[in-house]
C-alpha cells in the first residue's frame, strides 16, 4: 500500500499500475495478482489506505493525545496535511474531479474532517453559524493554500497561515 500511495501522490491514479508497483516492490506481476484481483481492486485498496491513514488514524491519535479543542484541531490538521499525506490528499482531490466514485469517497472523508473541526471549534464558540464558517475557512485554507501562487508582501506564507489559524481558533497573536 505504501508504494501505491506513493505512486498516486507522484502521478495520480494512472501511475498506480500493477506492473510498475510489482517491479518497485520486487515481486512478479503474477505474485502481485495474488493480493489483488485486478487493478480496480488495487485502486480501491489504495483509497482505503488513504482514508484509514488520513481520517481513522488521525482521529484515533487526536483522541489518544487529548488536549483542549484548539490543540486537538491543530493536531488533526497537522497530521491530516502532513508532508506524507498531503500529496496523496491532493492527488485524490484531483482524481475526484474525474471519477464519481472517488468524489463520493472524498465527500465522506471531508465530511468526517469537517465534523472533527466543528466539534473542536464548538468547544470555544457557541454560535452554530460561526462554528460552520470557521470550520469551512480552516479547511479551505488547509487545502487551498497549496494551490495559491500569490505573494504576501512583507510576510511569509507560514506567517500568514499562522495568523489565519489564530483568527479561526481565537488564539492570541504573537
Amino acid at each position: 500500500m505504501e508504494e501505491g500511495l506513493r505512486a498516486l501522490a507522484d502521478g495520480g491514479p494512472d501511475a498506480v499500475r500493477v506492473e510498475a508497483l510489482a517491479k518497485r516492490i520486487g515481486v512478479t506481476k503474477g505474485g502481485f495478482y495474488g493480493y489483488f484481483a485486478d487493478r480496480d481492486a488495487l485502486l480501491t485498496e489504495v483509497l482505503d489506505a488513504w482514508e484509514r491513514e488520513s481520517v481513522d488514524e488521525v482521529v484515533a491519535q487526536v483522541e489518544r493525545e487529548g488536549g483542549d479543542p484548539r490543540t486537538r484541531a491543530t493536531r488533526a490538521g497537522s497530521l491530516t496535511f502532513s508532508e506524507r499525506l498531503l500529496p496523496v490528499d491532493l492527488a485524490v482531490r484531483d482524481w475526484a474531479r474525474r471519477d464519481a466514485g472517488v468524489a463520493e469517497r472524498l465527500r465522506r472523508v471531508d465530511n468526517r474532517r469537517m465534523a472533527l473541526l466543528r466539534e473542536a471549534i464548538g468547544g470555544f464558540c457557541a454560535d452554530p453559524d460561526e462554528v460552520e464558517a470557521r470550520a469551512l475557512i480552516a479547511f479551505c485554507v488547509a487545502i487551498g493554500h497549496h494551490w495559491l501562487a500569490a505573494d504576501h508582501p512583507g510576510r511569509t506564507r507560514p506567517q500568514v497561515l499562522a495568523r489565519a489559524g489564530d483568527l479561526v481558533f481565537e488564539r492570541p497573536s504573537d
